[in-house]
């Protein structure tokens, strides 16, 4: 037999919690009862009764297992980068807190959602760096997401060709081991959209001869905001306040060449879920299969024995005082 849970302090003090007050209740009774010459057996019962019950109710939150088996279970084994956009425009904050805040809090989400699968992280502006190799580690892509900011590299406007370019190279480097291992092949790329790069077409088609799906996440608003810097705001050359909105054109363009599709992140609506969607849904894709112990949780019986039990103690009444 095994268990979902492990007994914790919680369930100790509870338990003795419950036995504490149930002696000072049993005195109280008793005392009671001499006063009048009185010998309530029945306490005694309901004193057992209600251990009993409570042993099996916290037996059933413990989930006892039993009755392990075998079972094959065939997935579509992904290797995913998360692509994140670190320009200073990303510390706008016509989304809250800030669009790169909005972006790490959905990072979040897809590293919790696809636990069985490689995650790696890239970080880009004008540049590319590999941030996390791709990994299984969750704890360890959790950490590399909170140290996300736009001051890790150096500002000076956004380019998609250089995430792409490092994108291909990182799949390239593992194509053998990619088809020994049946992997499907998924970047996700996070920006507002503002690219000042060249044409990326060229290497959009090279991303989809290697079977490499981009999927986009535009993370703004079409109204846009002015960009923090320091207590005020970023100024141009010429001293003006600059402002930056969500610019959705070059992220579709790029979901389009890649067999991808685009999605949004705002104040008002997050399409995360339907990214999420979007990627499980990856048909035509090399499967794997895997064999997993299966154990059988069966809270239900103590848990329903010890409602049997609740209801008998509901049913028996104790008399403390015969007439």
């Amino acid at each position: 037999m095994t268990w979902y849970q492990t007994i914790s302090i919680l369930e100790i003090l509870f338990g003795s919690l419950f036995f504490v007050l149930y002696i000072g209740y049993l005195l109280r009774i008793r005392k009671v009862a001499a006063f009048f010459k009185q010998r309530p057996h029945v306490v005694w019962f309901k004193f057992v009764l209600r251990h009993v019950y409570l042993a099996l109710i916290i037996v059933a939150i413990l989930g006892p297992s039993f009755g392990a088996m075998k079972k094959e279970i065939k997935t579509i084994g992904k290797d995913l980068y998360i692509a994140v956009d670190l320009s200073q425009s990303m510390d706008a904050t016509d989304v809250q807190p800030s669009r790169l805040e909005k972006a790490k809090n959905e990072i979040h989400r897809l590293i919790n959602r696809f636990n069985s699968d490689k995650i790696g992280l890239i970080v880009f502006s004008n540049e590319a760096y590999l941030h996390s190799p791709l990994t299984y580690d969750q704890n360890a892509l959790q950490l590399y997401t909170q140290t996300l900011r736009t001051n890790l590299l150096p500002y000076s406007g956004t380019d998609y060709a250089p995430v792409l370019q490092l994108t291909l190279d990182k799949f390239s480097t593992n194509t053998a081991a990619a088809a020994e291992e049946q992997k499907a092949k998924v970047l996700v790329l996070i920006s507002d959209g503002e690219d000042f790069g060249g044409n990326v077409e060229q290497l959009a088609a090279r991303l989809r001869e290697q079977n490499v799906r981009v999927y986009t996440l535009g993370v703004g608003t079409l109204e846009g905001s002015r960009i923090p810097e320091g207590r005020n705001f970023k100024r141009d050359k010429q001293g003006r306040i600059v402002s930056t909105s969500l610019n959705p054109g070059p992220l579709v363009q790029l979901a389009e060449l890649t067999d991808g599709q685009y999605f949004e992140v705002n104040n008002r609506v997050s399409e995360v879920s339907r990214l999420i969607n979007a990627i499980n849904n990856i048909e035509g894709e090399l499967r794997e299969s895997k064999t997993i112990d299966v154990t059988a949780n069966k809270y239900i019986y103590p848990l329903a024995l010890a409602l049997a039990l609740i209801l008998l103690d509901v049913l028996v009444t104790v008399k403390v005082i015969r007439i």
